[in-house]
């Protein structure tokens, strides 16, 4: 899951990097681990700045400064296959042909076919594991079929339409053609997220900007914004900025990912008609009723629970509304460190547990002598709610409830959430029961999937463009009519279907990517500076064999010192 945004100003002369750095900056929750921003100035000049770290970070002034021109794409990585590679920051560029830019937000489960395609078929080199260079190769490749001196956007969309029938995954996109324009384009299921939105002047001119979620738009004064469709491409040239919209792929299905509701999108955002907040106040709802059943009755659930607690931040707003639901205290007992990451990005156990100690400080006044139900957004691989589970032990509590808004994760995510490998997942082929006994918490209670699907579908706005258009579609009888959700996180059933080899693929992918990882922290570990503040130059940890030995150790598998296109003369 990663944050994209793109940017094509009415005024030519116009310098769109900073506003574009505020649409990173709006969607930084989104991806933490790179950032990258590529404009396109006169003569259809491009310009980078790619790096790791936070936006904040990555984007300074005199970089910004550095980066002309009236239309730009931007990206925010989160790692999702556990390699955080320089080489892999976004967005990628191919200059041949025409020079396109791509920003990705997802997973292509097709991707080893796609390799051998590129290869065998149309001879281009691939140089990262990551399936978004895949993804502006394959969309290459299209557009050099037309062997044309310049194209045009019947052009772009007939090369689109050829992406869709190659690429199968999950994914949403915002691109670029240097000197003719930027175009968005999502995947026949919907599961990723892009909105598209304009900004009109009194000379009746208009901005154009492709976000991953409409929060962005509202705040950069954006209207008019709508969910482009499962299978739709829009192409907007700079020479006329009219958008041209097309339905490139039949959509398959209308099922964006539900655990964004759940967890990833900001709680102020409205995505395919559904409004995130409102969802997770549904789900506090829906989780209340369920809690309730299970302790026989609201009196036995009062005699057994003094005080809600919710696990900051995405918890909240469930948490609040299931202590309004049942009448029980409702306590901020949790403090969190904002500047802190999320903890199942983190890449190894001791690092995740570590950070949830960093990140979250228990109130003792708020737990000592009471029976706590702590309510958090979902568990992935148990290990932060343990750590959870034993801070408030710790700060007294008597007796420790842990509830869940989403159901058991019990499978991979496939479609660009890098939750775990299946087996690491507290949920895989555990009871509720043993799950409890995992997390060392007294009772688990889960979310069920019809609950989740509810509390969702229970908050579309019915005036909003994603609604109208699923009632044209109902009556037109097509895929678009009926808003279903990508769920196989929960139950194994992916929309796109999936094979074996795939997952086998990304498990094996996350194994190498973590060894290498671990090697290379290792090495850095061992070349430390001298005491007098000289570096060692021909000491056994720095000379050259022992360089060669650890190179070779790395094998095939891509390190962060791989080919990386971005400015680094103040890295």
């Amino acid at each position: 899951m990663c944050g994209i945004a793109g940017i094509l100003y009415a005024d030519p002369n116009g310098t769109v990097a900073p506003e574009l750095l505020d649409s990173l900056l709006y969607l930084q929750h989104r991806g933490q681990d790179a950032a990258g921003m590529v404009t396109c100035g006169p003569r259809g000049r491009l310009y980078q700045c790619k790096g790791s770290g936070m936006a904040r970070d990555v984007f300074t002034p005199s970089r910004v400064s550095g980066l002309s021109g009236s239309m730009g794409i931007g990206h925010l990585r989160y790692p999702t296959a556990g390699s955080s590679a320089n080489s892999e920051a976004q967005p990628f560029y191919v200059n041949s042909p025409y020079g396109i830019v791509l920003a990705h937000n997802g997973n292509l489960i097709n991707s080893l076919d796609l390799i051998r395609y590129l290869d065998q078929e149309v001879h281009r080199h691939i140089n990262t594991d990551s399936d978004s260079e895949l993804l502006v190769n394959v969309l290459a490749a299209e557009m050099d079929k037309y062997n044309k001196y310049r194209i045009n956007a019947e052009d772009v969309l007939n090369a689109l339409a050829g992406v869709f029938e190659k690429c199968v995954g999950g994914y949403a996109c915002a691109g670029m053609i240097a000197g003719y324009g930027i175009i968005g384009f999502r995947d026949p299921h919907g599961v990723r997220p892009i909105v598209l939105g304009e900004r009109a002047y009194p000379d009746g001119t208009k901005d154009y900007m492709f976000a991953s979620e409409s929060v962005v738009l509202q705040a950069l004064g954006f209207t008019n914004w709508y969910d482009l469709k499962p299978g739709e491409a829009v192409v907007i040239p700079k020479a006329d900025m009219k958008p041209i919209s097309r339905q490139v792929a039949t959509p398959k299905s209308y099922s964006p990912d539900i655990f964004e509701y759940v967890y990833f999108a900001r709680p102020d955002s409205v995505m395919d008609g559904i409004s995130v907040y409102r969802s997770r106040l549904a789900m506090g709802d829906k989780l209340a009723t369920n809690i309730v059943e299970k302790f026989g009755g609201l009196e036995n659930l009062r005699k057994e629970v003094d005080v809600v607690i919710p696990v900051p931040d995405t918890s909240r707003h469930a948490a609040l509304h299931l202590a309004v639901r049942t009448g029980l205290n409702y306590r901020e007992a949790f403090v969190k460190n904002r500047y802190v990451g999320r903890t199942f990005i983190m890449p190894n156990q001791k690092e995740r547990q570590s950070s949830v100690r960093r990140k979250l400080n228990a109130m003792e006044a708020e737990f000592r002598g009471r029976n706590v139900l702590i309510v958090d957004d979902s568990i992935v691989r148990g290990t932060t709610s343990k750590e959870i589970v034993h801070m408030a032990r710790e700060a007294g509590a008597k007796r420790v409830y842990f509830a869940s808004a989403a159901p058991p994760i019990r499978y991979n995510h496939i479609y660009g959430i890098d939750l775990a490998n299946t087996r690491e997942l507290v949920g895989y082929n555990k009871t509720e029961e043993e799950i409890s006994n995992a997390i060392h918490a007294d009772r688990v209670f889960y979310q069920t999937l019809d609950d989740l699907i509810d509390a969702c579908l229970s908050s579309i706005d019915p005036s909003s463009k994603a609604a109208q258009s699923m009632i044209d579609s109902a009556s037109n009888g097509n895929n678009l009519g009926k808003m279903d959700f990508e769920v196989g996180v929960f139950n194994g059933n992916y929309v796109t279907g999936v094979e074996q080899d795939y997952l086998d693929h990304l498990e094996q992918l996350r194994a190498d990517n973590a060894a290498i990882k671990a090697r290379s922290n290792a090495l850095i570990a061992s070349a430390t500076p001298m005491a007098n503040g000289h570096d060692r130059v021909s000491s056994p940890s720095t000379s050259p064999e022992r360089y060669k030995r650890s190179s070779a150790a790395y094998g095939d598998a891509k390190a962060a010192t791989d080919i990386g296109l971005y400015n680094q003369a103040d890295y």
